[in-house]
């Protein structure tokens, strides 16, 4: 079930929507946006979701892996 909402915001941001994301695609952009801060019950499947992705598993792993030399390379 969806639900109407009425936000007031600044007609510079509002224009700025209407130019980058388009006049009848803000509501979901802004759903999308939101979600995640204030729906919490499927993170748990999110996260097996994300783990169970190999390639991005992978490439986390190598990028992380990655940034201990950039550690090593600072001065203290």
């Amino acid at each position: 079930m969806q639900k109407k909402l009425t936000l007031t915001i600044d007609e510079e941001v509002y224009n700025g929507l209407r130019t980058v994301i388009g006049p009848r695609k803000i509501s979901r952009f802004i759903e999308e946006l939101v979600r995640p801060h204030v729906v919490k019950k499927n993170m748990y499947a999110a996260y097996k979701a994300m783990a169970a992705d190999q390639v991005r598993e992978s490439e986390a792993l190598e990028w992380s892996e990655g940034t201990f030399g950039d550690v090593n390379d600072e001065k203290r």
